[in-house]
């Protein structure tokens, strides 16, 4: 008796994948009407419905699959002919175009604080795109002769005036606030000069720096004096934490310090050029391009 019930069951069940596929059929003509007869994509679906025709039209790899897909360049059922796969450019030296400042040597070499800056090739870069203001003076100086209308402009001298760099910092994490106190600490060490009974260099000014950013032809390694350095740190913004590196202390007091989460570093650069540099310069070269390749850094 199991059998002749299996049997109707199958045969039930047969019947009712049928009158599946048929009310499919007629919602697919019913929906379509007599555009079957007429050209171009919706005339190909007659040959698309057949007795399989909810897998033709509703499957994975069916009509209205393929006519969505037509259009894919090197598309071929399911997969592209020339995959492009992710990667990293081969030379981060022609593509880093972040706003950056160099850090001294000198400065670096021995400073737990400033060595979270080595993992960034010994500079300060702005991890986020800056805004810098930039502007160039031509200095006249007026003549006006008696009985004249106009005066007559007596060219003075040129300058590049001071730039000014403002970046926002983000820190998420210890190693990022690291890097924020590293920078704090560094412009602070950049605006004082050499001093100390112990110091070789007694008296001497502030370092140079070179600032470079957006390529080439906009900063390349700048000679610039840092002459002033802004940091905000907000009452509406969390902190974060941060052991220094090279302290022994983990926790809150001494050899950690706290990183604002969100904060603005605005530093002012003066260009400055030696006076062999400034001897050498040839205004057809640089308007040709061709000191983009020293390190003279005419801007």
């Amino acid at each position: 008796m199991a059998f002749p019930l299996g049997n109707r069951l199958k045969s039930q069940f047969n019947k009712t994948v049928d009158q599946i596929k048929n009310e499919a059929q007629a919602s697919v003509q019913s929906f379509v009407g007599d555009k079957l007869n007429i050209g171009g994509p919706v005339g190909n679906l007659l040959g698309k419905i057949g007795s399989n025709v909810v897998d033709d039209v509703f499957g994975s790899f069916g009509f209205s699959k393929n006519q969505r897909s037509k259009n894919l360049p090197g598309y071929t059922k399911g997969k592209v002919k020339t995959p492009t796969l992710a990667r990293f450019s081969s030379s981060s030296t022609d593509s880093d175009w972040r706003v950056k400042i160099s850090v001294p040597q000198k400065y670096r070499e021995n400073s737990a604080l400033l060595s979270p800056l080595n993992s960034t090739g010994g500079q300060m870069i702005f991890p986020y795109t800056p805004t810098i203001i930039l502007s160039h003076t031509a200095n006249y100086n007026s003549l006006n002769p008696v009985h004249t209308n106009y005066p007559f402009q007596v060219y003075e001298n040129s300058q590049a005036d001071d730039i000014t760099v403002t970046g926002e910092f983000i820190v998420e994490n210890a190693e990022e606030g690291q890097y924020w106190v590293a920078c704090i600490h560094f412009l602070r060490a950049i605006t004082k000069m050499n001093y100390g009974s112990d110091s070789a260099d007694a008296g001497a000014p502030p370092m140079t720096v070179r600032l470079s950013g957006y390529g080439d032809y906009v900063f390349n390694n700048v000679p610039c004096v840092v002459t002033n350095f802004t940091v905000d740190l907000p009452s509406d913004v969390d902190y974060i934490a941060t052991p220094i590196s090279g302290s022994s202390e983990g926790s809150a007091g001494k050899g950690t310090t706290w990183a604002p989460t969100q904060s603005q570093i605005s530093v002012t650069l003066r260009p400055t050029y030696s006076r062999r540099r400034v001897s050498e310069f040839n205004l057809q070269d640089f308007v040709d391009g061709k000191y983009v390749n020293g390190n003279q850094g005419f801007i």
